[in-house]
């Protein structure tokens, strides 16, 4: 299952180049883990690119002034690359009436891309942010508008491929949820997000920016969700550093404390095999 570590400090000058997920392993949703942030700048003054690599809906500068409000210092990471900023190229390339199923505050999403937001009975396509309230709603609370778009053959566009997320010490369902329910139903879904290749493509040519050329073996991936960074990662050809405390951590840990026997057997059941692994990011 890897090798634990206890500090980042220990592998990161066998790297050039770290690729870090947010949710999860740099904040919770609430609050900032301040050792990771430490760690990534750690490794940034060591010589490091640091390329935070998230499946948030929105462009990446939203994500900037989110990190910022919930106290992660701009000094942990070098460039964001987030699921928004991949899934517009989607979006351009598709229907020009959209229905947004997502709060509002997405709609930073289609700026300049020229679409016409509408309504369900007029829609193209949808571009699924998440829920309208992923307070209270789940995916089956929009099982009756799913079906009718899929009954009419709409194609789903997915801005944020996460299907949970910890927000402070609760479990949040994401637009991942929706995709998969609505594959369930018959239709048609678009993902560029984690786990798949275009938004780790904008990730590794980021980075190249910032530190010019180096191979992918020079690369680690840093994250803690096993449906997108883990799987994404290793599909990529990356190293991986699985942060075991993250979203999965019920599968595992027992008063506190890692069962490693249990974390090898969910490890071999998600058919995962991380380079290094560590509680959290430190």
């Amino acid at each position: 299952m890897g090798k634990r570590i206890d500090s980042f400090r220990e592998i990161g000058k066998g790297y050039d180049v770290v690729l870090c997920d947010v949710w999860g392993v740099v904040h919770n949703g609430v609050s900032a883990y301040p050792e990771a942030a430490t760690a990534l700048e750690a490794a940034r003054d060591a010589g490091l690119a640091v390329v935070l690599i998230t499946n948030s809906p929105r462009p990446s500068q939203s994500v900037v002034d989110q990190l910022r409000m919930i106290g992660v210092p701009d000094a942990a990471y070098d460039r964001i690359v987030t699921s928004g900023d991949v899934t517009r190229d989607l979006i351009a390339a598709g229907p020009n009436k959209v229905f947004l199923l997502g709060p509002d505050r997405d709609m930073t999403l289609f700026e300049g891309l020229g679409t016409e937001r509408v309504g369900e009975e007029n829609a193209e396509v949808i571009v699924c942010t998440g829920f309208f309230d992923d307070e209270t709603e789940t995916p089956d609370d929009y099982l009756e508008m799913l079906t009718a778009f899929a009954a009419r053959n709409v194609p789903l566009i997915c801005a944020n491929p996460d299907l949970v997320v910890e927000r402070g010490h609760r479990m949040i369902p994401c637009a991942g949820a929706v995709a998969a329910l609505y594959n369930r139903l018959g239709g048609q879904t678009s993902v560029a997000g984690k786990p798949h290749k275009p938004i780790y493509d904008a990730a590794i040519a980021s980075a190249r920016k910032l530190h010019g050329e180096f191979s992918l073996d020079r690369v680690i991936a840093i994250g803690d969700g096993m449906p997108t960074d883990v799987r994404g990662a290793l599909d990529y050809g990356l190293d991986l550093l699985y942060i075991s405390h993250g979203i999965h951590a019920r599968e595992y840990v027992v008063d506190g404390n890692i069962d490693e026997k249990a974390l090898s057997a969910f490890l071999e059941r998600e058919q995962a095999s991380p380079r290094w692994w560590m509680p959290r990011l430190v």
